[in-house]
Order: structure tokens, then sequence, then C-alpha cells
């Protein structure tokens, strides 16, 4: 078994193809003894370190863009959309406190400490802190504060971060860069329909978890009401995502030349937008697709 360090990079709604690239090399006789992510690579890939992905999977393809609109905790404080804590707390609610240094497998979760202008590499303390600080979107998400220090999306500095696997005593490192080429015959517009479209049972245990904590907060936010009305101007936020996607994917190119893997499985950057989380289905199955086809020509 090939002892693997894998790198999983920044992309929103795309880092759910890390998954299929996770179910792929676990079939295939790798065996992941690091992961470094940035990002949806943070949250992935902490997530399966944790010895979590099962249920984290089941979740993600459970849940609705509605759902997810729901969880979302407005901030009025600026900085940021969205304060993120309730989506923090629906995973910590699916997976269970961790703690880092416990994790049976080495994790590196990437930030970027914007007023210093450098990265920040969180591989101890909480894990969820850690994946909070390298997911903090700009613009959605706010920053994370940890240690007086304002922390956002490790994507603004390294979309790929191969750099924390340089001292791994592995026998191969794998990155996933999620800003690719873009293939035309991907349609963000209108996805496809998989192949073997999974039908999710509204009896099920984990839609059943999904409605429960969706209610939770529906109770919560009654409580708290207030004369506030949001006014999210989403076109504007979509232009300055589309800048910040075009930013990491020159990013990507550059840090994958500086520092090459022995391996790079590449998702075409308009595979889906950044937050189109109710399109995991389809990611998980690209990210597999791409990870098979990879193998097939170069072994």
């Amino acid at each position: 078994m090939k002892k693997i360090s894998l790198v999983l990079g920044s992309g929103g709604a795309r880092g759910l193809a890390h998954i299929g690239v996770i179910r792929y090399l676990e079939a295939n006789g790798y065996e992941i003894k690091s992961i470094s992510g940035s990002s949806a690579g943070a949250l992935i890939g902490g997530v399966y370190a944790a010895g979590k992905l099962d249920e984290f999977e089941e979740w993600v393809r459970a849940i609705t863009k509605f759902d997810m609109v729901r969880m979302l905790d407005v901030s009025w404080s600026g900085g940021g959309f969205f304060r993120g804590d309730r989506f923090i707390n629906a995973l910590i609610d699916l997976v269970g406190t961790q703690s880092i240094e416990d994790l049976p497998i080495k994790f590196t979760a990437v930030a970027a400490d914007i007023k210093n202008e450098k990265e920040v590499w969180l591989n101890s303390g909480d894990l969820f802190e850690a994946i909070r600080a390298s997911i903090s979107l700009p613009l959605f998400f706010t920053p994370f504060d940890r240690n007086g220090a304002k922390l956002i999306d490790g994507g603004v500095l390294n979309p790929v971060p191969i750099a924390p696997t340089f001292g791994d005593n592995t026998d191969m490192t794998i990155a996933v860069n999620l800003g690719g080429k873009a293939d035309p015959s991907l349609n963000v517009e209108r996805p496809t329909k998989r192949k073997k479209p999974i039908e999710v049972d509204e009896d099920s245990a984990i839609h059943l978890k999904i409605a429960n904590y969706i209610q939770r907060l529906q109770i919560s936010r009654a409580k708290n009401s207030s004369n506030k009305k949001s006014e999210l101007d989403w076109g504007m936020y979509d232009v300055a995502n589309q800048a910040f996607e075009s930013m990491q994917s020159s990013l990507a190119k550059q840090k994958l030349a500086a520092y090459p893997p022995d391996h790079t499985i590449e998702i075409p950057r308009n595979a889906c937008r950044t937050l189109e989380i109710d399109r995991a289905d389809e990611m998980i199955e690209l990210g597999l697709d791409r990870t098979e086809a990879y193998f097939e020509n170069v072994l």
C-alpha cells in the first residue's frame, strides 16, 4: 500500500470533488497519511482526518440549497455577509468536537493573515476553529479572530498548499487543484444528471437530523429577530467572487509550477459555482471520474 500526502485545494462547492478523489484513492491501495488543505480542502480533509467522511458525505448529499440558506447567519458587524457559526455548529453536531493533535492523520489547514500578508498553518488546537478560519471566503464569511489575528480564506494566498507536506515521510504527494482549465463540456447553468441518481429518503436519519437542526435555528432566529432587514447585493458578490476565483486559478498555477507534486488531479474551474453545495452528487462523481481517468493515463 502506497503512503501518500494529499493536498486539497480551495474552490468552494467544487471542493466536494475531493470526496470522490478520496474514494478512488481508498479503493485503489493508497493510504492517506497526511493532509494539507485550503478552504474547501481544509473542510473535506479535516472531516476525513477525523474519520467522519461517511457521515459528512451522507449529510451533504441530503442537504438542499434551501437548507443551506437557512443555516446562514447574517452578520451586522461588517467584514462578511455571514458569521458562519451556524454552519460550523451543524458540522460539529455531525462530527463532534475534535483536536487536531488527536487526529489519526497529520492535518494542516491553511488560512491567510491578510493584515500581515502571510499564510498561517493551523496544525494544532480545535479542528473546527482551524476549518472556520480556512473557509473564511472574502465578503461571504466574516474573518476568523485567532489570537488577535484576522484570518481569511487560505485560497487568498495559497489555493494548493503543498509546502506543509514537505517534511512528510510518505511515498508520494498527490495534489487536487480545483482551479483547473475550464471544460466546455460542463454547463454551469444546467447541471447534468447523475448516471445513477441517488434518492434521499426523507424519513432517513440523516434527513431528520438536518430538519431538526434547521428547526432549532428557526426557533432561535424567531426569539432573536429584530427590525433589521438583509439587503445583500448578490450581483455585486458574484462579480467579486469571479475575480477571486480568477486570482486563485492564477495562484494555483504558480504554486504547482514552483513546488510540483508527484501527481496533480485537475478539476475544471467551471464545474460549478462557489456556493452550489446542493450539487454534491455531481461534484463527488466528477472527482471520482477525473481521478480514475488521470491514473489510468499515468500508470
